[in-house]
């Protein structure tokens, strides 16, 4: 009896052995998995300019929703505040954190060489969104993807000079709110206009900074029409500064839009754009496409391939007016319809 008690025992304690070696294993199994699942998750380090507009918003989300866990994604995501520091110092963390990607839409053009060296030395592939960078080096960043602000402008004081010709207008008198002095997309827009001012023999009043930002816009505004009485268009350079800039003229006693004392310009294309010069309030918008998403993702397909196509990517965009019908213009050889405006639009719209 004994000797059988004794057996019992052994067994029970053998199969105790082997439950418990299976659940380690079967824990050890899952805990692996799990390690291999998020080793499979592709980092990428993204630090945006900020959120001062609605186009950056837009931007924002763009990024987010394409580089999602869901999608094979590990999206590292800082706010720079407008502060070229900030960044300088997440792009500094993202190579501490050894990530696969690092992307950024920088603040201003200069001041990048020693940061970016960094990011090469460690390996990591820069791409570059919206905003350009001016380094001695182009090797330090892999690819740029944004806009072609110069065009833009064109496009838009193209639009601009068919107008004042059509409604037979004698003088062009206008100022430009610009935007974040030293940005890729202020440098463009600006340039544009300084050249069409030339060409055409518009007056070019005077020039500030609205920060790209309403409130800021407001405030030099309502400076620009104390200083100058003559106004009779304003060149803002995102849709944002011309909210800022509608509110100033109309604070003023002063009209906008077809009809009125001043006529807008502006940039961006975005809803609330749109949706005002549905209602008669901005003259000409020319599209700044946000949807940046997209394109860094192929792109960083293309380096994981070893087959970048090209350095620089510019993104579609088009131009909208006030005006009842499409027609074309021709730049550089080239023919651009511009978009009369309609509801449809307005709604289809996504940002």
């Amino acid at each position: 009896m004994k000797r059988i008690m004794t057996g019992l025992v052994g067994i029970v304690l053998l199969i105790s052995i082997i439950v418990i070696a299976v659940t380690a294993e079967g824990d050890k199994r899952i805990e692996n998995d799990g390690s291999e699942s998020q080793e499979k998750l592709v980092t990428i380090g993204f630090s945006q300019v900020g959120a001062e507009s609605d186009w950056r918003t837009a931007n924002s989300i763009s990024i987010k929703q394409t580089f999602t866990p869901e999608r094979g994604y590990d999206l590292l995501f800082e706010d720079a505040k407008q502060k070229q520091s900030n960044q300088i110092m997440a792009i500094r963390r993202f190579i501490q954190q050894e990530v696969d990607y690092i992307v950024f839409s920088p603040v201003v053009e200069s001041g990048w060489d020693t940061v970016l060296e960094e990011a090469k030395r460690a390996g990591i592939p820069v791409i570059v969104i919206d905003r350009k960078v001016s380094v001695r080096d182009t090797g330090l960043y892999t690819a740029w993807i944004g806009s072609n602000f110069y065009l833009e402008g064109q496009k838009a004081c193209k639009v601009l000079n068919h107008y004042v010709e059509e409604n037979q207008i004698p003088e062009v008198n206008i100022v430009n709110i610009q935007g974040t002095l030293g940005a890729t997309s202020q440098i463009g827009r600006t340039n544009a206009l300084e050249d069409a001012a030339d060409k055409y023999g518009w007056n070019l009043l005077a020039q500030e900074s609205g920060e790209y930002t309403e409130a800021k816009a407001y405030e030099v505004m309502t400076k620009m029409l104390k200083e100058y009485e003559d106004i009779n268009f304003v060149y803002c350079e995102n849709d944002n500064e011309a909210f800022g800039a509608i509110d100033a003229i109309r604070d003023a006693g002063k009209t906008v839009g077809p009809g009125g004392d001043i006529q807008i310009i502006s940039f961006d294309a975005t809803q609330e754009g749109l949706r005002r010069m549905r209602n008669g309030e901005i003259l000409i918008d020319a599209e700044c496409n946000p949807e940046h998403g997209y394109y860094v993702e192929k792109v960083m397909e293309q380096i994981e391939d070893k087959e970048l196509l090209q350095k620089e990517w510019n993104v579609p965009e088009e131009v909208f007016a006030n005006i009842p019908e499409n027609y074309e213009i021709m730049l550089g050889g080239k023919r651009y319809t511009i978009q009369a405006i309609t509801e449809d639009i307005v709604k289809q719209r996504e940002y």
